[in-house]
């Protein structure tokens, strides 16, 4: 294994040494020109702190895969990462009625920038950065390794590829290893049924971090008229209707995730045609919704990341603000609102302030009945807050 050893600039060790898995390349004496996943030693007045991947395209210069010098970033070490990811997941997520999870959650697992998600006997794969582009296969093969009874593995890689065909988009799928995938995989969750769209659906096509959630809708929902913004697939929908809700309106601004949601029904024996389904743009509906006197006994809000950057931050507070107001307008009294933020830059005291602010321009008072973040296949490294971008809270109008 050639390595390239770098010297950190003067007091950066420390943090590295805690365990923090980045180095920017401001934190670099100098930074060299290797080609993307150089294997790097970083050392500290000369002496060994870290061993991680050089990324020469990503702000972040080096991420960080041990910091035990005698430990080569070979086959062995990415079988024995994915051994010890998939273990833990079978120790600590009750499998009896579910199929899928997060096999590999990046930095949580100790392999920064690696996303891997089960769904049934397919997984799929998203790569965050450019210099993991040499140990792609490595990764496959402990993939194999470690779940024999895959069929397939698709790629959906983030950045774009050192091996890329130009007729290949960036974030498109394309089969690694296997049995190709077909067109929507069909998993099961929590006893439901899902259609997931690892293609070209968001992220790897579904959002594995809201497993729990949606359970918890299914148990919260019964004999509730509901409203579900930013439905995506329809996951919190069908547990809603699953539950006994008494109507579900789903809306999501892609017709495609729309047709996927109602689709998703009809999965799980559910009478798509006596619930509403809509493509439109959830703050447009909400207004009209104001404007004809339409309430709800349940208000579901789980949109996309708002703050894509930290310079949009503060602009995401205030939407997270003006979007719960809207929705708080709409809410029966005595009715459940569940809102959720998966934008990393929004720490949980800037969200629940949002709710607050919201709440109190509304003029509703809520109270918290459930306060809720990522599950235990979304791991999070105690040195690496970075890691903690789930918000799920829900809140009664009292």
């Amino acid at each position: 294994m050639n390595v390239v050893k770098l010297e950190l600039a003067p007091g950066l060790g420390r943090h590295l040494r805690a365990g923090h898995p980045w180095v920017f390349r401001k934190a670099l004496d100098k930074v060299p020109k290797i080609p993307p996943g150089s294997v790097v030693d970083l050392a500290e007045n000369g002496k060994f702190v870290a061993r991680g991947y050089f990324d020469p395209h990503s702000a972040i210069a080096v991420r960080v895969l041990t910091r035990n010098p005698r430990q080569n970033i070979d086959a062995a070490f990415f079988a024995q990462r994915v051994k010890q990811a998939l273990a833990e997941r079978r120790s600590l997520i009750d499998l009896t009625d579910t199929d899928s999870f997060r096999l590999l959650h990046g930095e949580g697992d100790g392999l920064p920038g690696v996303v891997v998600d089960l769904y049934g006997r397919y997984a799929v794969m998203k790569l965050y950065s450019a210099g993991l582009t040499p140990y792609r296969g490595l990764i496959v093969e402990a993939l194999k390794a470690a779940v024999p009874d895959l069929k397939g593995i698709l790629g959906r890689d983030e950045v774009g590829r050192d091996d890329a065909e130009e007729d290949e988009g960036r974030g498109t799928g394309r089969m690694l290893w296997g049995e190709k995938a077909p067109e929507v995989l069909e998993i099961l969750e929590r006893g439901a049924k899902f259609g997931v769209d690892a293609w070209r659906g968001q992220k790897t096509g579904f959002f594995l971090d809201q497993r729990e959630n949606r359970y918890l809708i299914r148990r919260l929902a019964k004999g509730r008229d509901v409203l579900n913004c930013f439905c995506f697939s329809g996951g919190f929908s069908v547990n809603a209707a699953l539950g006994g809700a008494k109507s579900v309106f789903s809306v999501d601004l892609d017709p495609d995730a729309i047709a996927l949601a109602r689709e998703n029904f009809t999965r799980n024996g559910l009478p798509a045609e006596k619930h509403d389904f809509l493509a439109a743009d959830v703050f447009k509906l909400l207004a009209s919704f104001r404007e004809e006197g339409r309430t709800f006994d349940m208000i579901i809000l789980d949109p996309p990341a708002f703050a894509k950057s930290q310079k949009a931050v503060q602009a995401a507070i205030d939407g997270y603000a003006s979007l719960n107001r809207q929705a708080l307008g709409l809410l029966r009294p005595g009715g459940l609102l569940a809102t959720a933020s998966c934008s990393a830059r929004v720490g949980a005291d800037d969200f629940m302030g949002a709710v607050k602010e919201a709440a109190f321009k509304a003029g509703v008072d809520l109270a918290m009945v459930e306060e809720r973040y990522q599950p235990p296949d979304h791991p999070i490294r105690l040195q690496f807050p970075e890691g903690r971008y789930l918000k799920f809270y829900v809140m009664v109008a009292v």
